[in-house]
């Protein structure tokens, strides 16, 4: 009976969860940056959010991705708020 073998780059379960809460932060920013009026903030900061994504792509400690996930999302939070202000 042959044993079930993962490759090596398998990503264990939890990596795997954070790795899923990483993307669903970098959708909700492209989604929250659609909603930006201004086409060159739209552009600026869909770069900007992009660029740190992909600079941070290869971070593997664990503490260090926390704490970049923790900054991510106050990055969303307040440019929801940001949003929410200048339709008011």
């Amino acid at each position: 009976m042959a044993s079930a073998r993962f490759p090596p780059t398998a990503l264990s379960l939890k990596e795997f969860l954070q790795r899923q809460k990483v993307l669903g932060i970098y959708r909700d920013m492209l989604r929250t940056i659609q909603q930006v009026p201004d086409e060159v903030d739209r552009k600026y900061l869909r770069d900007w959010a992009r660029d740190e994504f992909k600079r941070n792509k290869e971070s593997t400690d664990q503490d260090a991705i926390r704490m970049m996930i923790t900054q991510a999302k106050k990055h969303l939070e307040e440019l929801q708020k940001s949003l929410a202000l200048a339709r008011s």
